[in-house]
């Protein structure tokens, strides 16, 4: 999902954001202030094949649900991009507030949750979230705090909506173990996972490491989705060596209650 407020690990992907801003500046479709994803900004399709392939078996959702359901509850997703999850938080929350800085991707979402009348989607960034202060119980960030240091003023933010005994999920990339991981360090050699624990770690957060995958239907989705996700060099090789629809996945599922 996008990325607000974060920093860039090497500076192989800070090219690939700015190729990415080049091709976006110019339909000016952004609010300011938020730094492009490169994946689904570009081809928002394909990355809606991933969101179907990612976590088939739904261990993400369960480990969330052990920690704290949001049944009754007011859930924030940040960077919601064309809204995958609304739906699924809607059927159990009282009111869903998906936050979006890509005006186009903004639209798809509301697209996708006409008809439900406990969700809303505002176009925003992390760091200047559109909501009250003390008014979100569950907040849910996946892949949109993505390289830890540097999104200090979207944690600021979550910091002054979140209620009293709220609490916030963070999901990333576990880049020390998995198929999916070993591919992760050779896009982003300079990735510190240490240092991005210790990040976490040093604002209140804990860790639980999820083991989930990718699942597709058809060959031509995992295709699509290794070219978004990956520089053209290693796509390729990815695509050539790795057969079949499915590859092991590892995660960090952070939370923190406030």
């Amino acid at each position: 999902m996008t990325v607000s407020g974060g920093r860039f690990p090497d500076r192989a992907s800070e090219e690939r954001v700015r190729r990415s801003r080049s091709k976006l500046v110019r339909v000016n479709k952004a609010v300011p202030g938020a730094i492009p994803s490169p994946n689904i900004w570009n081809d928002p399709r394909a990355y809606e094949a991933e969101n179907r392939a990612v976590d088939p078996d739904g261990r993400i959702e369960a480990a969330m649900r052990e920690i704290r359901g949001w049944d009754g509850a007011h859930v924030l997703d940040v960077g919601c991009g064309t809204g995958f999850h609304l739906p699924r938080f809607a059927a159990d929350a009282a009111a869903v507030t998906g936050v979006e800085p890509h005006r186009r991707l903004a639209d798809a979402a509301r697209a996708r949750v006409r008809g439900l009348p406990n969700v809303a989607v505002r176009t925003g960034v992390a760091q200047d979230l559109p909501l009250p202060d003390a008014s979100v119980d569950v907040a849910h960030a996946r892949w949109a705090y993505f390289f830890g240091p540097g999104c200090e003023p979207g944690l600021a933010e979550l910091g002054r909506v979140m209620r009293r005994g709220g609490v916030a999920f963070v999901i990333d990339n576990d880049a020390t173990r998995s198929t999916f991981g070993g591919w992760f360090r050779r896009s982003l050699p300079s990735y510190d996972p240490r240092s991005v624990e210790r990040f976490w770690a040093g604002r209140g957060f804990r860790r639980r490491s999820l083991d989930m995958g990718w699942r597709f239907e058809r060959r031509e989705d995992f295709e699509a989705v290794v070219r978004i996700e990956f520089a053209p060099g290693l796509a390729a090789e990815i695509i050539a060596t790795h057969p079949g629809l499915e590859v092991d996945y590892a995660v960090n599922l952070w939370w923190r209650e406030y």
